[in-house]
């Protein structure tokens, strides 16, 4: 028990640590997820703590994320005007990024001479590891390279997203907010909440939307990509 408090505080710590660093400085290297991994690997490592004692501690945190992406209703809510003034324009753009973020990067790894369960594995990175896996499972990806995939993806795109769309000067808050939940998750959804609710919000429900879109587009995907080979 003791170890799981430890682990918890030291996660709170790191991630407070380091958002507050970004909120000082907002640098787009700062990530808040990479530096604090990278702060709670440290410390684990010097205190000589195996992973195995961190899982509880992780288990807890985890069971949050579901009351916490049901908080993201809240903004969503209160900008529903927004909503349905930009419906048609969101539908859109959500529905062609998941459909490129699948192409593009499947249409690389297979293009580049990769296995077959390989590109299957890299095809849902762009959502969330409950979605990926069970779609990479469908057509014969592998599960565990999923994870890992969706999760670079998202370090990626939350290092490099917000920064690339101010390169861009797109700078309108649901654009950037719908481009970085398309792409990068629930990471690029918490890089958006730093920016404002507003972003946050339209991250959230692209998050969403990109899920069910690169579920239901997988199967054209992979039509596509037999078609392409």
């Amino acid at each position: 028990m003791g170890v799981t408090i430890f682990a918890v505080a030291l996660t709170l710590a790191a991630y407070l640590a380091t958002r507050w660093l970004y909120l000082r400085f907002r640098h787009p290297l700062l990530n808040v997820v990479a530096w604090s991994a990278a702060i709670i690997i440290l410390v684990l490592v010097a205190c000589k703590i195996p992973y195995s004692a961190y899982v509880p501690a992780k288990d807890i945190m985890t069971a949050l994320l579901g009351p916490a992406t049901v908080g993201l209703a809240v903004p969503l809510y209160r900008h529903r005007g927004l909503l349905l003034r930009f419906a048609p324009a969101i539908l859109g753009s959500v529905v062609l990024g998941a459909l490129l973020a699948m192409m593009t990067a499947s249409l690389m790894a297979q293009w580049g001479g990769l296995p077959r369960d390989v590109v299957m594995s890299i095809l849902p990175k762009g959502v969330t590891i409950p979605f990926a896996v069970e779609i990479a499972r469908i057509y014969g990806g592998i599960p565990a390279l999923t994870a890992a995939f969706v999760v670079a993806t998202g370090t990626l795109g939350s290092l490099c997203g917000g920064w690339l769309l101010t390169l861009a000067r797109i700078d309108n808050s649901v654009a950037r907010g719908l481009a970085l939940g398309t792409v990068s998750h629930g990471q690029g959804t918490a890089t958006a909440l730093m920016e404002g609710e507003l972003q946050g919000a339209m991250a959230g429900l692209a998050m969403i939307l990109a899920g069910i879109f690169t579920a239901g587009f997988a199967p054209l995907a992979v039509w596509l990509l037999n078609l392409l080979a």
